[in-house]
């Protein structure tokens, strides 16, 4: 598979920004299921940063067994979520994106807007390729992350949000929110294997940022 595949491939549903939306679990996009898990990481500026760093670099998909591959910067046509108030209408004053290439301490370039990727993954036993793009980042001094959103070939129409935050009480958080259904009549037909693999993966996303996973 060449890298010109998917890179300028729009994403395979229109609610792009849905998985920033505060009202999300009660008001998700027509057809299009939603979730959130949220687990702490432990406390303090250095947890956040270490954290902050391996989510950039698609540690949490490395970390669940994913293997990313096909990585691409972006053709320029990048997407620009919003971000919503508690009301639920966008900010005035919107996230500002990253204005330079930064990389993390083994030298894998940080996620940015636009940035495309091809995760192999396995749908029961069966080897998948799940091409995604970057729709949008969270670069601020307190809550770091990404949002992906899906394109054609991947077995899931939707988008996914990975957040950290370094709250007021010093404590660190992980937070996963995500939209999704079925990308074709097939993996519609088979949305429950689908929904019971994506359990299984978020399982391991939780755990993939923890202290723990890492001694």
């Amino acid at each position: 598979m060449k890298r010109s595949t998917f890179t300028d491939q729009s994403v395979t549903y229109g609610a792009i920004g849905g998985a920033m939306a505060p009202d999300l679990m009660s008001y998700p996009p027509k057809g299009y299921r939603p979730a959130e898990h949220t687990t702490r990481l432990g406390s303090g500026a250095e947890r956040y940063a270490t954290a902050s760093a391996s989510l950039m670099t698609w540690g949490i998909q490395r970390g669940s067994g994913m293997e990313v591959t096909e990585t691409h910067p972006g053709t320029g046509r990048q997407y620009v979520g919003l971000a919503f108030g508690v009301d639920g209408t966008p900010l005035g004053q919107q996230p500002a994106q990253q204005p330079e290439e930064r990389f993390g301490p083994d030298g894998t370039p940080y996620i940015t807007s636009g940035m495309t990727a091809v995760l192999r993954i396995r749908l029961w036993f069966v080897p998948i390729s799940a091409p995604a793009r970057v729709v949008y980042v969270i670069d601020e001094p307190s809550r770091t992350g990404f949002a992906y959103g899906t394109m054609k070939g991947h077995p899931i129409s939707g988008e996914e949000l990975f957040l950290v935050e370094h709250r007021e009480d010093d404590s660190v958080w992980l937070t996963i929110r995500s939209l999704s259904r079925g990308s074709t009549p097939l993996y519609r037909f088979a949305w429950p294997i689908v929904r019971w693999q994506q359990g299984v993966y978020v399982k391991r996303y939780l755990r993939a940022l923890h202290p723990a996973a890492s001694a």
